[in-house]
């Protein structure tokens, strides 16, 4: 049997075991969970990002971060394209673009944080109802022309407008995302867009100019963008198929025919 000194004078080791424990966990906060960041699941992944739920104290709620790695990205994405992307919706604010929250930039990443759509994306919408029906196909084509017209109005052209780019809040309301390719300050003086000379987006989605490599007018190619969206909305598939390129062109010219004749034909009447 142990004496009772001996038991008044155990020492405290587990007192200061959770002491040390607390000291080593304030340690190891990483950079976003400094920032009130606390990572969630993944919600979408790329070639040298991901994006990833998160809970945000400072804004009360669930956020979407986007993760960029640099050193998967290709140096011309980080050195051009990532810096422009933070610029250009850094100065957006629209009901119906997904808002920019923060941008935070390290050694080895550089993290987006954005509102949070958590009804998914139009692509989801459609694949599971096989096609939208007219009263959700006009409200939400209506919301993404307001939006592009706010980002056109503004000198902002998206350039990779499609489906799985459309997200859907809450409340289901359209929101247009993923500013990557987006470009600003593209206006003249005279209020005219200068022609683009980098061919990007998806080809399903892409103006014949952009397929066939010629410089285009921005604001027009996101409008051809916007018509191939409506035509999936409606008929539950893109108008063009796109696992094909040299095929891609050819649908693409004779559907660009079929609309010149057509509007010829209006004209006359």
């Amino acid at each position: 049997m142990s004496s009772p000194v001996a038991s008044v004078h155990q020492p405290s080791a587990p007192v200061q075991a959770a002491s040390t424990a607390t000291d080593k966990q304030e340690k190891k906060l990483s950079v976003l969970e400094s920032h009130g960041y606390y990572l969630g699941k993944s919600i979408g992944t790329g070639s040298y990002a991901t994006v990833r739920m998160a809970h945000s104290d400072r804004h009360d709620g669930n956020v979407a971060i986007k993760i960029v790695s640099k050193f998967s990205a290709p140096a011309d994405y980080l050195k051009k394209f990532l810096p422009r992307e933070i610029e250009v919706v850094k100065g957006l604010r629209h009901p119906n673009l997904i808002r920019f929250l923060q941008a935070i930039e390290t050694t080895h990443r550089v993290y987006i944080i954005m509102e949070y759509a958590e009804n998914g994306s139009l692509l989801d919408i459609i694949r599971q109802d096989q096609y939208i029906d007219e009263t959700r196909a006009r409200k939400w084509f209506r919301q993404l022309v307001d939006a592009v017209e706010y980002c056109h109005d503004r000198g902002v052209v998206h350039r990779d407008i499609k489906c799985e780019n459309l997200l859907m809040d809450g409340k289901w309301n359209v929101k247009l995302s993923d500013f990557g390719f987006a470009r600003s300050h593209l206006r003249t003086k005279s209020g005219e867009f200068l022609l683009s000379e980098t061919y990007c987006g998806s080809y399903a989605y892409a103006s014949p100019e952009i397929l066939r490599g010629i410089p285009y007018q921005p604001h027009h190619a996101d409008v051809w963008s916007m018509g191939v969206v409506l035509f999936a909305m409606v008929f539950g598939r893109l108008p063009f198929d796109d696992s094909n390129y040299r095929e891609l062109i050819k649908q693409v010219r004779a559907r660009t025919t079929e609309i010149q004749s057509c509007q010829n034909l209006l004209t006359k009447a």
